[in-house]
């Protein structure tokens, strides 16, 4: 009963693990991370970042790249990668700046380069990198489709992508019927790599929400909505339950299937969204989200959403 997704790791032995859509995406890879490590790999830790980079006083290996380990000075306030990094010990995690394709490109470059990574798998905390631009919706498509075509133009033999937190992108007008379309799409053309689930007996599990309470306790006004849902999910949460206040006023549904991984080989997702070469000259996110809302508004028509049936 193996996963084609674990399969495509047995031979691994350095693995980039790296945040696709900023913030806090990289803890959503921090099961895998635990796993990788007790099979005895080793194991890089990269995220697109939220944080105004050039506040920062660290090591810039590129201009849009930040080596953040535990001599690393920035605005603590709201620095993930600098808090996971405490977690850890020490164990630096790649800061990556937030910015168009071609400047995270430049990141990526230098992180095969210096590491020598045999697999790249990216992350995403929800699941609209799926999204492949047809959509009436496609959630937050700056961050992730930047950092799925940096990963796909790379040369790293082995490249997949794992999302976690199916249903959460509602809250940025994804349609999961959608979702769940393109997925059945990638099993016709063999890009689907299985699923599997958190639950919370296991030691990967009780790492990850260790992980989470030490970064929310560093930074309590800016807690993570997509980790606390999966958090509230795997625990077994249902329904409206907010564990944010930052949530306050919208209506949740906390479910099972929010712990649900969802596995895929990364140039097969990439090959499918309609709209990624036109991002690759761009070097800022404004440029970038411009690109993307230019092509969305030059389709004929969008894919209406469509209630999954109860």
């Amino acid at each position: 009963m193996q996963q084609p997704f674990f399969e495509r790791l047995q031979s691994s032995e350095t693995i980039l693990l790296a945040g696709a859509g900023g913030g806090y995406d990289i803890f959503c890879g921090l099961p895998l991370y635990h796993w990788l490590r007790g099979q005895g790999k080793t194991v890089h830790l990269a995220n697109l970042s939220f944080t105004n980079l050039q506040r920062c006083q660290g090591e810039f290996p590129v201009d849009s790249l930040l080596k953040v380990d535990l001599d690393t000075a920035g605005p603590r306030f709201y620095f993930p990668e600098l808090h996971l990094c405490s977690f850890l010990e020490g164990t630096p995690v790649y800061a990556i700046e937030n910015a168009g394709a071609a400047a995270v490109r430049r990141a990526y470059d230098w992180l095969v380069e210096e590491l020598k990574p045999d697999t790249l798998l990216l992350i995403d905390g929800g699941t609209d990198i799926l999204m492949r631009g047809d959509e009436e919706g496609l959630g937050t498509p700056e961050e992730d489709c930047s950092s799925l075509l940096a990963a796909w133009d790379v040369q790293v033999p082995e490249k997949l992508i794992a999302c976690l937190g199916f249903g959460i992108d509602s809250f940025h007008g994804v349609c999961h019927a959608h979702f769940l379309e393109n997925v059945a799409a990638l099993i016709r053309e063999q890009g689907f790599l299985g699923n599997w689930c958190l639950h919370k007996q296991s030691p990967g599990y009780e790492f990850f929400r260790d992980a989470c309470a030490y970064a929310f306790r560093a930074m309590p006004e800016r807690p993570s909505i997509v980790n606390g849902s999966i958090l509230s999910a795997t625990e077994g949460e249902f329904g409206d339950v907010h564990s944010t206040s930052r949530t306050r006023g919208s209506e949740l549904f906390i479910n099972p299937l929010m712990s649900l991984y969802w596995g895929f080989d990364l140039a097969k997702v990439a090959e499918r969204n309609l709209y990624l070469p036109r991002l690759r000259d761009k070097f800022s996110r404004n440029e970038t989200s411009l690109a993307i809302e230019e092509f969305h508004d030059s389709l004929p028509r969008h894919r209406e959403p469509r209630l999954i049936p109860h």
